[in-house]
Order: C-alpha cells, then structure tokens, then sequence
C-alpha cells in the first residue's frame, strides 16, 4: 500500500501518513482511481488542532479492520480543511444542508466525479445517540452503493444542484449609517448582560464584531449607539480576559468556551483568533484601556514566542490535546498550586485563579481565571512566573507548523497596528519578516500559494482571504515604516486578484477560488465573516486602504471595487451582524473616511516621531497614518506635501476636505478631532 501522504506539506495529513487506511490526497488521479474501481470516494476532512478529528483517528483509522473495509469498498481522500478551505466550504454546504449542522472531522460520501450524496461529522465506533457506528455506515454505504448505484449517483447530482441554485448572489442593497446604527442595537438583543459576549454556549470570541463596535463608537462618539457600542466591547473583552478561554499565565486566546461564561475553552489557540484578538485589544488600549493594554502585550508576546516559525513566519495553530487529553498542559488542581508556590502562595493563587477542590473542568482539576486584578502586583508577577514554568515542564500541545498566507496575513496587521499602540518596534520587525517571507516563498509567478512548511512551498493556490488578508497585512506595514515596497507588493496583489476573483456577471461579487483555479461540483462564494473574514471582507477592507494609500489613477479603481463589493452586503449586515462583523468595520472605515494622515520630516526628526505617535493614538480605526521624507520615492501619500517652515508638518485629509498643515501635536490632534466631529 503507498503512503501517499508521507510527502505533504500539511502537519495534518502527515498524522495520518502511516495509518492502515490506503489515504489519498486530494487529486484527479484519486478520483480516476475511484472511476476505474467504480466505488465512491470517502472524503475525510479535519486539521491538526481539532480534539475530535483526533479521536476518530484513533477509534477508527487506526483500526485494521475498519481499515480493511475503507480500502476495500472506497478510495479513501484525506484534506486538511486550513490548507484547502474551498474544498471544506463545498463539501460543509452539502453536509449542513444534509444534517442541519457540520464541524469536524466531517465525513462525506462522494461518486466518482466529486457529488456528495452521504456527509456527516464524527461517526463513534459503536452506535450512539441514534448515531451508527462508523463500521455500520461503511457498510450501509457500500451496500447502497452495489446494489442502487445509479439511484445514488442521481440523488447526489441533485444534491449539487440545489445547493447551486441555492447560492444566488446578494442583491444590491444600502449599508448606510442608518444600518450601521441598527447593526449595533441588533447585537444589544443579542447581547449575554451576565457574561459578556453574544448568544449561548458554545461561545467563540466575537473579534471582528468587536472591531466594529470600537470603530462605531469612534465614528458615532457619545451618541447612543455609540455608546452602547462601547459598552458591548468593553464588557465583552472583560470578560474574555478574565476567563479560562484567555491564558492568564503566558497570553493568548483558545478557539473557543464551551460554557456561556467563559470558563472552560477548547483548548487550541489558533493563530487567526490571537491575530484578530491582538488588533481588538490594540485598539481598545489606543481608547485607554489598561486591560486593553495588559492583554495586547500579552498576546503579542505569546505569538511570538509560541507561534513563530524558524522561517520568520507564524505557525497555523497549538494542539488541543496533549498525549490524547485534551487540555492537560493548562488545568490545575490545589495541590499542584501548593507543589509549585508552597502553602501560602498555593492558596493565594488558588483563591485568585478560581481554583477549586471540586475543579471546574474535569476531573477534579480547573482552568485559570482572573477575575479581579491582583492586589500585591509583585506577588502576582512572582506567582505567574513560577506557574509559567513550572508548567513550561509539563509535557506540551503539539504545533501545527505550517504557515498559512492569509492568517500570517492577518497576522502582520495586528503586529503592526500593535507596535505603535504599545511603543514596540520589534513587532514591525517580525511583521516585516512575516512578510518578506511569504513575498519570498508563498508568491508564484505573481501568483499566492496557500501554504508552506518548513520553507517548503505547498501545492495548494491562493484563494481570495489569502490576497486580502495579505494584502491588508503589506498595507498595514506601508503604514508603520513608509516604506515604499509595501505598498507596491500590495497593489500587485490586489491588480491580480481583481480580475481573477471578481464576478464579471454581478458587480461587487466574490468567488472565493481565482477563475482558473481547479474546478469543484460547484465553485464557492460565502459573504459571510464567521472564526475569520470572508474572502470577500478581507478583499474589500485591503481596497479601501489601498484606494486611501495609493496614487489617483489606483485610487478610483480600488475605492470604486470597495464601493461594488460593499452594496451587495447590506442586507446580511441588517439580519445577521454577527455573520458580518468585519464588512461592518470595513463599512465604518469607509463611512469616517477615507482618512489620511500624512507627517513629512527628516528621519531622525522628534518632531515627525512625535507627530506620527500622536496620529496613530488619535486617529480611528479604518484610518491610514504614515510619516517619510517629502516627496519620498513610491509613497503617493507624501507627495506635495513639504515641510513647514523647514519643521516636520502633518496633513490631515477626510474625504474631500484637507486641514491646513500643523508641526504640533497639540494642533493635530485638534485638526483630527475636528475632522472627525464631521462624519
């Protein structure tokens, strides 16, 4: 039997290299293999980090027997739903619409030429709940498939076909400051007043709902929405600090709480929640929050201490499990605090931290809460270091290594939006070699790759998150140094996204795979933003900064695309705004701007430091803010814009109206508080 994944680039299909079960990896020779048996393909889709996908392997694509009948009646596909996400979004359609839910690992059922007509989540090895076992559907599956083979070939066609049809593209609609408004008081309703967050268990950290929260409040100010728009953030990045689902001892958020309180997370950190988390505490801190602050800083020095690559970029996710239990790295008990810290320190922490003889996970143990700041600040600092490695000791979550573009993407912005809030240089610099990495090994041809590990390129393209978020990410980079190339690698993306991606059929529309990319039973185009941004919010937010940034010729075509992709999302932003949380910051940016904010001075100048430190504390969310030389090569925002008087000078724009140049902060911060009383 060949292992045919033994070579992948994916952490995840390597898990399962060297189980019995013949795997494929997701290619034509697969499916042609399946046509010359005549048996369906068993597609199998799951990530690293996932809890459950790895007890399935073990309950069953560890078994010989289950193996042998995988082998014997199916050709078996193994994907990695991080690396291929247009291949997930396809087959978790057809499953949602099968079962009325998904997840993973997800099971499905596919003829020969791709159509599901079976799909599913976890199957347990012996029948549950009114679920089979997963060996009862194997067979029940094979039995169908020998004995009413073209009944199900034509029921799976007609799978695909209503899934087709049920995919129209949005219509045209307003999203106006009147839809902003009633997004905000739509999310009150929805609001948990005891816990902080939105809806019931299992609660995820709604980040980019909370970006655009903070922005509104910026645009809005003391107005009702806007002040209960800040409310909603303040008290639900409270609450999340405060929890279990947030690492009090080294930083950094897990995937999600499966209790409505925040107690109890599933215990993987993903990059692209810490990435987005990072930007929500960063801009809460910019507001004057010390919490804000504490847990910026945090989170920053967890993602680069945990989760970068030797390579310079950011690794895709931490394991849930560790040796097959999940969460054993992080939960305590009272005797382990006492072990560590000794008897007075143990019981201090173990009232401090929530820390019960009973536990609040599982057996006896419990996770870690913070809920009121320490009264002895140097105790705390002591206590958390001691605990940090003590535990740093205990056997650790494996990493999923593999750098993944669009949530490196994601990435980069955070760190250097973070650098300027927290006064830290050196989150530009692992940004920039972020960055520079994936320009280096990720781009093509001019065209994204999805991933890479270990430096090694993977196979997989680019799909439209890649180029946004990426793209995004350069942007925001341009902004922090003024350095030119950022902006030129940006626009380059985004001039070969647009015509790739764009449906030339329904102006402002999306597909989620370039027009050349492999074709699948159906092409994907999801608007909504859920665990990151759609493909399609991610484009349309590096558009708008790009359209603020770059020269006049650009800034029409890229304002103009924004504008298209904008009017077709109004109507998800008024019925779901959980679903839209990133087109609704992005729509905030573009309601409070564009807003420019150029500073020209010397390099070595104080007053250009001092300048551009008091734009970026000032200046909202959405907006663009650099500082270079006059008249720097490649930096269309400084051009025509000298110094005054010989001192370093700010230009402040909205919209269409400019502010008189200013050489002092005080006058800035003014202009900019004038600028924005006009939104």
């Amino acid at each position: 039997m060949a292992n045919r994944l033994a070579d992948a680039t994916s952490p995840y299909l390597l898990q399962h290299a060297d189980n019995p079960v013949d795997w494929w990896p997701w290619t034509s020779e697969a499916f042609a293999a399946a046509r010359q048996r005549n048996v369906p393909v068993l597609l199998s889709i799951g990530y690293a980090a996932c809890h459950w996908c790895h007890v399935m392997a073990h309950e069953s694509f560890e078994d010989p027997e289950i193996a042998r009948v995988m082998n014997e009646n199916f050709v078996n596909i193994k994907v990695d739903r991080e690396e291929r996400p247009d291949i997930d979004a396809v087959y978790m359609e057809a499953t949602q619409a099968m079962t009325g839910q998904g997840g993973w690992p997800m099971t499905c059922f596919l003829t020969p030429d791709g159509e599901p007509f079976h799909c599913g989540t976890y199957y347990p090895t012996a029948p549950m709940s009114g679920m089979p076992s997963f060996r009862q559907l194997l067979d029940a599956v094979a039995q169908a498939w020998t004995g009413r083979g073209e009944e199900v070939r034509k029921a799976a066609a007609r799978v695909v076909e209503q899934l087709s049809a049920q995919r129209a593209p949005l219509p045209e609609s307003i999203l106006d400051d009147e839809v902003l408004a009633n997004a905000v008081a739509r999310l009150q309703v929805e609001f948990d007043p005891a816990n902080g967050g939105f809806g019931g268990a299992p609660k995820f950290p709604p980040s980019m709902v909370l970006e655009f929260l903070l922005r509104h409040h910026e645009r809005v100010g003391p107005a009702d929405s806007g002040e209960t728009a800040l409310q909603l953030a303040e008290a639900t990045c409270s609450a999340m600090a405060r929890g279990g689902i947030y690492d009090q001892l080294a930083g950094g958020f897990a995937r999600y709480s499966v209790d409505p309180s925040w107690v109890v997370p599933h215990f993987e950190k993903m990059l692209y929640d810490n990435a987005l988390l990072l930007r929500v505490y960063a801009h809460l801190a910019r507001l004057g929050s010390p919490l804000g602050e504490r847990v910026a800083r945090e989170t920053a020095e967890f993602l680069l201490r945990e989760m970068r690559t030797p390579e310079g970029g950011f690794a895709a996710s931490l394991d849930a499990d560790t040796e097959g239990v999940e969460g054993l790295t992080y939960v305590w008990t009272p005797d382990q605090l006492r072990e560590v810290l000794g008897a007075d320190d143990g019981a201090w922490a173990a009232e401090l931290f929530e820390v019960t003889e009973a536990g609040t996970f599982e057996h006896g143990t419990s996770t870690l809460q913070l809920k009121r700041d320490p009264d002895d600040p140097a105790r705390w600092r002591r206590v958390r270091d001691s605990l940090r490695e003590a535990r740093d000791r205990r056997p650790q979550p494996g990493k999923d290594d593999k750098v993944v573009t669009a949530w490196n993407g994601m990435t980069i912005t955070a760190l250097a939006e973070a650098a300027a809030v927290l006064d830290e240089p050196r989150l530009i610099d692992a940004a920039a070699r972020a960055a520079d990495l994936l320009l280096e090994r990720h781009l093509i041809n001019g065209r994204l790759r999805r991933t890479s590990r270990k430096g090694v390129v993977g196979t997989a393209e680019g799909v439209l998150e890649d180029y946004g978020c990426f793209a995004d990410g350069l942007l925001a980079l341009h902004q922090a140094t003024g350095e030119a190339r950022w902006l030129e690698a940006a626009c380059a993306l985004l001039d070969t996204a647009l015509p790739q991606f764009a449906d030339a059929d329904h102006p402002g529309m999306f597909h989620d795979t370039a027009a050349d990319a492999e074709a699948l039973v159906r092409r994907p185009s999801d608007p909504t933003d859920n665990a990151s941004p759609a493909g399609a919010s991610a484009f349309a937010s590096a558009l708008l900064a790009a359209a603020a940034l770059a020269g006049p010729e650009a800034t029409a075509r890229y304002r103009g695309a924004a504008e298209q992709a904008l009017s077709r999302v109004g109507l998800l932003a008024q019925r779901a705004p959980r679903f839209a949380g990133h087109w609704l910051s992005v729509a905030e940016a573009r309601a409070h701007g564009p807003l420019q904010v150029a500073v020209v001075g010397e390099a070595d100048d104080a007053d250009r430091a001092a300048l551009i430190a008091a734009a970026r504390r000032h200046a909202p969310g959405g907006a663009v803010a650099l500082a270079g030389e006059p008249e720097a090569t490649g930096v269309p925002l400084l051009a025509g814009r000298p110094l005054v008087g010989e001192a370093a000078a700010a230009y402040v724009c909205r919209g269409y109206v400019c502010d008189r140049p200013v050489t002092s902060t005080e006058d800035l911060v003014e202009s900019l508080t004038r600028l924005n009383a006009m939104s």
